[in-house]
């Protein structure tokens, strides 16, 4: 129970009011990257840059420090990384993975617990949606327990990588749908183009050579002698 209460106050101490589901912490979705890097005290620089076309889809990756604030002891956090996704610079999906020893012992019931305390009672397990679940939600393996309402979803996963690790994963629905329509029409887009890349690539490839010997023959064949 001391774990579980511990785990809670840490959703608690970050900024979290009870039934919020459109944060994570001090995260709030819809956030630009400057504000979430801001934020995490990392460079905006760090956001990876996934397409740019139909939309901007980035990633930022976060691994909050091991140790207190201002002090040598070691954090209690037991976040071991969080990735941001955005679409368009807003921030639509937060990914939460939890360190194996900071839940070591600890059952789906009581990460539920703690979790609720924040977000309050999770959907019944016979609550149906239309959504399908994302590439990203299939790979973070069996879903424990969901939250949240018409507009945002909090979901638990008990990871099958790391034994009984756990992911948290809260999103905002419509950004989401945005996001995984662009990645859909990027990689198609990527496709179609790709007999035209490699054309350019080898044309270039061809054309550099060419420069490349050209300066060549002009050098040696001023210093020539035979």
């Amino acid at each position: 129970m001391v774990a579980v209460c511990a785990l809670g106050g840490l959703f608690l101490t970050y900024g979290l009011d009870g039934q919020a589901p459109a944060r994570y912490r001090n995260f709030e979705l819809g956030s630009a990257v400057a504000s979430v890097s801001a934020l995490a005290g990392i460079a905006s620089s760090e956001a990876k840059t996934l397409h740019r076309r139909p939309a901007v889809l980035q990633e930022l990756e976060w691994r909050p420090s091991h140790w207190s604030p201002g002090s040598t002891a070691a954090s209690t956090d037991p976040v071991e990384q969080i990735r941001f996704s955005f679409y368009d610079d807003q921030l639509f999906r937060v990914a939460v993975d939890y360190a194996h020893e900071r839940t070591e012992g600890m059952s789906g019931a009581d990460i539920i617990e703690a979790i609720s305390a924040v977000y309050g009672p999770p959907l019944p397990r016979t609550a149906r949606t239309r959504r399908l679940p994302s590439r990203l939600e299939i790979e973070s393996g069996s879903p424990v327990a969901r939250w949240g309402d018409a507009d945002y979803l909090v979901a638990l996963y008990q990871t099958s990588a790391y034994g009984a690790a756990f992911r948290l994963i809260v999103m905002e629905l419509r950004l989401d749908d945005l996001a995984r329509k662009a990645e859909s029409q990027a990689l198609r887009l990527d496709e179609q183009e790709a007999p035209r890349r490699e054309i350019a690539r080898q044309t270039k490839e061809r054309d550099d050579g060419r420069a490349a010997a050209d300066k060549a023959r002009i050098t040696n064949k001023g210093v020539f002698k035979p």
